[in-house]
């Protein structure tokens, strides 16, 4: 590792970045040029202690995991991120259709979107980036490990997880998820990462492998989708998509009827995910 480097480097990023570019608040008595350390701890869901001994040039050499996490907190670019990982001691990560670095410019959205549950997913299905009122929403769904990260995999790997969609919801979302999977993986070819999910479930899931030799390729939906959260009740929400196709990524933004219950609902989880953001409960990931 790069120590002294390394330091400097997350510090520079760190002193360019405002609060209003990542959706913080500024407050009244800020003194430290650009972010404050815990409030990049907090967008990368790590202890600030630990990264305050990582910027210090006194902590342990971080995993590819953080260092990922590092680059999205901080806005990088593709090749700051590069440059991030090679100081770090790391080889530059392989720029593959599976793309696990989220683009500064999808990043602003999601900053401006931080009252609406907003998520990010890459052609896997794997959660890049969540808005706070999302975790507060659906949970933190960016800390899986392994083929855990993938949508597809926990829907049917682990049925009981499927608690905050609404019965009706169930079964087409299986088959979307399903026709997500099948189209990537044609793409991608037989020795993908996105083959081996295929591969995977079908030995774990009878539920996944019907669905899968139906062979549906395009299944009819409705944009508007009902859940059943534990904290505020049933939901109805909108669901529009956005593609980022330079990244292979997708936006998914939810939204509810202006003055319908829903939407006073979606204020409530709005306060929620706020409320966990600024005292890092809830959002807390221990990488250390």
């Amino acid at each position: 590792m790069e120590y002294a480097d390394l330091s400097d480097f997350l510090r520079k990023r760190r002193e360019a970045l405002q609060p209003e570019d990542v959706g913080m608040p500024r407050g009244r008595r800020r003194r430290t040029p650009g972010l404050r350390r815990e409030e990049v701890a907090a967008l990368a869901s790590m202890s600030a202690d630990y990264y305050s001994r990582l910027e210090g040039g006194r902590g342990p050499q971080p995993s590819v995991e953080m260092l990922g996490a590092i680059a999205r907190a901080l806005r990088l670019t593709l090749e700051e991120r590069d440059h991030l990982f090679l100081l770090a001691g790391h080889g530059t990560p392989p720029r593959a259709t599976r793309a696990c670095h989220v683009d500064p410019g999808m990043l602003r959205i999601l900053d401006r979107l931080h009252d609406t549950p907003a998520m990010l997913l890459n052609r896997c299905g794997e959660v890049l980036a969540q808005t706070p009122t999302h975790v507060a929403f659906a949970g933190e769904l960016t800390n899986f490990q392994g083929m855990e990260r993938s949508e597809v995999y926990r829907w049917f790997a682990h049925p009981e997880t499927r608690t905050l969609y609404a019965e009706p919801e169930l079964t087409t979302h299986s088959k979307l998820l399903v026709s997500m999977l099948r189209t990537t993986a044609t793409i991608d070819g037989p020795k993908s990462y996105s083959a081996s999910l295929v591969k995977a479930l079908q030995k774990l899931s009878p539920e996944f492998v019907k669905i899968w030799d139906a062979h549906e390729v395009v299944v009819a939906h409705s944009r508007t989708k009902r859940f059943r959260h534990p904290s505020v009740g049933d939901l109805e929400l909108y669901c529009e998509l956005i593609d980022n196709r330079d990244q292979q990524q997708t936006l998914i933004v939810f939204t509810a009827e202006p003055g319908s219950e829903s939407a006073e609902k979606l204020e409530l989880l709005s306060v929620l995910g706020s409320q966990a953001m600024n005292s890092g409960q809830g959002l807390d990931r221990e990488l250390i």
